[in-house]
């Protein structure tokens, strides 16, 4: 029990809300509301989060050495010692087989999109993570890759349903503002970061602050950009979307603050689950776009 209980903790639930992005494909394809589809967006969601835990655990026995120096992390199963390097290898490695053959039974292009959603990782844990700018660039990609698999999960039922180039925008963007004021938070909070992370060493601070703004503008203009774009309002039949940028604004200005004046840039999913503002403004972002896609 003690074993498993390790296992869970090392897979990290708590970073699986990355894994939402998948429902992207079903909202923005008005197909919410079909029991079939909906239930194929449950599936490769399961997928993602088993293939994220996995991923966490390899990780997490690359990272062991360093994690012990780190004042939060040396407290992970792994570094601690709780969980064996040789269980947590097997584990790995057959829990990827295992998902990895399952995400065939949903289609061949999810199959793709979750192959290289492992590939990117396993990159992104060896060396690429240690490579400034690229780094950040990874887990954007890693995005980007959730964000395919909920339309590609879809084809085999719905095969008119296309790849938007808003939704891809829109996630690499949004993406990247998390991943730089995470590392950002890093570089603040950290001290040696370098020895924790090797892409810190080349960071600085004003680089930082610039990319953050860069990277939060984008985002925004994205979205906004494509609220009233003419594909969108001839698709939903309606330009009611532009009221949905202001919950848009509250979130990156309420993130922007946490990660400014809170030092709570170090792990967004956490940010998500635990500060109740943001909450409210991603359900009720949720909720309107919903009544204004189905229901204008």
């Amino acid at each position: 029990m003690k074993n498993m209980v390790n296992i869970i903790r090392s897979m990290r639930p708590k970073q699986w809300t990355k894994n939402l992005v998948l429902f992207a494909g079903v909202v923005f394809a008005k197909e919410f509301l079909h029991p079939s589809l909906f239930l194929r967006s449950i599936l490769g969601f399961i997928v993602f989060c088993g293939l994220s835990g996995m991923i966490y655990i390899i990780n997490d026995i690359y990272d062991r050495k360093k994690d012990r120096k780190h004042p939060a992390k040396r407290n992970r199963p792994i570094a601690s010692g709780s969980l064996s390097v040789v269980h947590a290898v097997i584990i790995s490695v057959t829990g990827i087989v295992v998902f990895s053959v399952f995400s065939v039974f949903l289609g061949i292009e999810f199959f793709g999109f979750a192959s290289a959603f492992i590939v990117i990782n396993l990159l992104y844990s060896l060396f690429l993570r240690d490579i400034v700018i690229i780094d950040v660039l990874s887990i954007s990609f890693s995005f980007l890759a959730r964000a395919g698999a909920g339309v590609a999960v879809l084809h085999p039922v719905l095969p008119s349903i296309k790849f938007s180039p808003w939704l891809w925008m829109c996630t690499l963007f949004l993406s990247l503002f998390l991943a730089v004021c995470k590392r950002r938070n890093e570089y603040i909070v950290l001290d040696e970061a370098g020895e924790h992370r090797g892409s810190l060493s080349f960071y600085s601070a004003r680089l930082l602050d610039q990319l953050v703004g860069l990277t939060a503008t984008a985002t925004l203009l994205s979205y906004s950009i494509y609220t009233v774009w003419p594909v969108t309002v001839s698709k939903f039949g309606t330009n009611n979307l532009v009221f949905t940028i202001p919950f848009v604004i509250f979130g990156i200005m309420r993130y922007l603050y946490l990660v400014y004046d809170h030092m709570r840039g170090e792990d967004p999913s956490a940010v998500l689950l635990t500060e109740k503002q943001l909450m409210v403004d991603v359900f009720l972002w949720f909720a309107v776009t919903v009544i204004i896609i189905y229901f204008s």
